[in-house]
C-alpha cells in the first residue's frame, strides 16, 4: 500500500483509509457490529498496508469506537494510527470536551488518541466552539499526550472553511471529495487552499456513500462497460490529486476492501488515463441530467428570514432523485438537518425567489422537498 504523508503531522500514511462508520452490522441493526466480520475486515485491511483507522464518538450509535478499542490486539495497535473525532452538538462547556476525551479514550483501550478531530464543523457550530475555547483545550490535550495531531471534518460552505483553515494552527483536515462535488462544501477550490496552507488532506465519501460505485442504471452501464469499473474509476479520479493523503472508504465486505486496495496500488497524481477521465465525464453529466432542481449553490437566495437553509435542501432532493436512495436522504433531512432549518418554515415571503439568478420556484420546491422527505416520527 502507498504511504503519503499527512500535511504538518509529518505521519505517512496509508492513501486507502478503513472508515468505521459502515461496518458490517447483525440483522440491519447499526449499533450491533458483527465482530467477527469486522474483526476479519481490519486484519485483512492491515495486512494489505492500511494504517490509517477513522471512526468517530457517533459512529454505529457509539459502539464503533468501543469495538475498534477490542478489537486491536497489541501487535495490530502498533501498526495503525487511530483517528477520532469530538462531536459538537452535545458540547455546552469545556467540561463536556473533557469528558467526551476521557470516554473516547476508555472505549478505545487506550491513553492516547493518534489524531483527533473536531467533527463536521459548520457556521453553526463552529463558532460556538470556538468562543467557548475549544482551541486551547485541544492545545492542553495535545500537551499532556492524551492526544496526538489535530484536526478537522468539515461539512458546509467554502467560505466557512477558509475562515476556520485561518483560525489556528491545524495539522490536517478531512472534507467530502469526489467527481460529483467538485463545487460542493469546500470543493477543488478548499482542497487546494488547504493544501496550500500545509494541511494534510483526509478525504471522505470519495464514492458519495457507495452511490458512485454502481452502475447498474441504463446510460450508466454503456458509460462503465469494458473499463475498470465506477468505484475502482471515482477513488483512482481522487487519488489523483496530490494534494490528497488519505481517501476513507466504509467498506464492509473483504472483496470491497481487496478491490479498493487493489485500485490503491494503481493510483498516483496524475496518472489517471485519458479513457477513465472522458468516463469519469459521462458519468458526472449523466447524473447531472437528472438533477430536478437547477440551484447552483450560489446562495444568493440566503440568508432566508425564516433560516431555511434552502440550497442545502435542494443538494438532499437532488441526491435523492440523481441517485434513487431515498432512504439515506430522508435520513439526512430528518436526522441531521437542524430543526429550524427545514423546508416547512418556508412562509413564501418571496424574498429569496428575487434573488435566484436561476428564477427558480423557489418556496413551490421547498414544499415538494418537505413533502417527499419529512418522515413524521410519531
Amino acid at each position: 500500500m502507498q504511504l503519503r504523508t499527512l500535511g504538518s503531522t509529518g505521519l505517512d500514511v496509508s492513501i486507502l483509509g478503513l472508515g468505521c462508520m459502515r461496518l458490517p452490522v447483525v440483522d440491519g441493526d447499526p449499533t450491533r457490529i458483527d465482530e467477527d466480520a469486522a474483526g476479519a475486515l481490519l486484519r485483512r485491511a492491515v495486512e494489505l498496508g492500511v494504517n490509517y483507522l477513522d471512526t468517530a464518538h457517533p459512529y454505529h450509535g457509539g459502539e464503533s469506537e468501543r469495538w475498534l478499542g477490542r478489537a486491536l490486539t497489541p501487535e495490530l495497535r502498533r501498526k495503525v494510527l487511530v483517528a477520532t473525532k469530538l462531536p459538537p452538538w452535545p458540547v455546552q462547556t469545556l467540561d463536556d470536551c473533557e469528558r467526551i476525551l476521557e470516554e473516547q479514550l476508555t472505549r478505545l483501550a487506550t491513553d492516547r488518541i493518534d489524531l483527533y478531530l473536531l467533527h463536521s464543523l459548520n457556521a453553526r457550530y463552529w463558532p460556538r466552539l470556538r468562543d467557548l475555547g475549544v482551541l486551547e483545550f485541544l492545545e492542553r490535550a495535545r500537551a499532556d499526550g492524551r492526544i496526538g495531531p489535530v484536526g478537522f471534518s468539515f461539512h458546509d460552505q467554502l467560505p466557512v472553511f477558509r475562515e476556520i483553515v485561518d483560525a489556528w494552527d491545524w495539522a490536517f483536515c478531512q472534507i467530502q471529495y469526489n467527481y460529483m462535488d467538485e463545487e460542493v462544501q469546500a470543493g477543488t477550490a478548499g482542497l487546494e487552499y488547504a493544501a496550500a496552507r500545509g494541511l494534510g488532506v483526509v478525504v471522505m465519501e470519495p464514492l458519495r456513500g457507495g452511490r458512485l460505485g454502481t452502475a447498474g442504471a441504463p446510460g450508466l452501464e454503456e458509460i462503465w462497460a469494458g473499463g475498470p469499473g465506477p468505484a475502482d474509476t471515482a477513488l483512482r479520479w481522487v487519488w489523483d490529486r496530490p494534494e490528497v493523503a488519505v481517501v476513507l472508504s466504509g467498506m464492509n465486505t473483504t472483496e470491497q476492501l481487496e478491490a479498493n486496495a487493489a485500485a490503491a496500488d494503481r493510483a498516483a497524481p496524475g496518472a489517471l488515463p485519458p479513457g477513465d477521465r472522458d468516463r469519469i465525464h459521462r458519468a458526472r453529466a449523466w447524473y447531472a441530467r437528472r438533477r430536478t432542481i437547477p440551484c447552483t449553490f450560489c446562495q444568493y437566495c440566503l440568508p432566508c428570514p425564516q433560516g431555511v437553509n434552502i440550497p442545502r435542501l435542494f443538494e438532499l432532493m437532488n441526491d435523492a432523485v440523481m441517485f434513487g436512495d431515498w432512504g439515506a436522504v430522508r435520513r439526512r433531512y430528518n436526522q441531521f438537518t437542524p430543526a429550524d432549518e427545514i423546508a416547512s418554515h418556508c412562509v413564501s415571503c418571496g424574498r429569496c425567489e428575487e434573488a435566484c439568478p436561476q428564477n427558480i420556484a423557489i418556496a413551490e420546491e421547498l414544499e415538494q422537498v418537505h413533502r417527499a422527505l419529512f418522515e413524521d416520527p410519531r
